[in-house]
């Protein structure tokens, strides 16, 4: 079964999260890290790169964190996955790696680029929505008048 590796799901998960959650406020990178149980230092480096691909915006702070970079629509799983990186194929050691399994593994490989560029993370909110699935309340009640 071909899967993205970790980094790539963890990418996607984070951007979903915030993109699901971030109403008004910026979501706390340790909420998005605690959110999927990971040690903070793990996921910053992630992060970073998705704020440097202008994916999601950093914002500083005591009430910082991060937003989306742009619209949930214009965000495709492929933009991710092209920010953290997807791995090659491996070179094929025989003949029947090089005229069998490559060929086929690259066929598999671009039609699963082709699914991951036609989903967005506004089709994965809607699932979310759809799964009565409950955004986590962060957003800090200010009674000031």
């Amino acid at each position: 079964m071909l899967t993205p590796n970790k980094k790539i799901f963890y990418a996607i998960e984070a951007v979903l999260y915030i993109a699901y959650n971030a109403k008004t406020h910026p979501v706390a990178g340790t909420a998005v890290s605690a959110a999927q149980n990971l040690p903070t230092r793990y996921l910053e480096p992630i992060m970073q790169k998705l704020v440097r691909a202008g994916i999601l915006r950093g914002v500083r702070g005591p009430a910082g964190g991060y937003v989306l970079g742009r619209e949930r629509r214009r965000i495709t799983l492929a933009d991710i996955c092209e920010v953290i990186g997807i791995p090659a194929l491996p070179s094929p050691a025989t003949p029947l790696g090089k005229k069998i399994l490559h060929p086929a593994a690259s066929e598999l490989s671009k039609a699963w680029s082709a699914q991951l560029a036609s989903l967005t993370i506004a089709d994965l909110c809607e699932r979310a929505a759809s799964a009565n699935i409950t955004p986590d309340t962060q957003t800090p009640t200010d009674f000031t008048i």
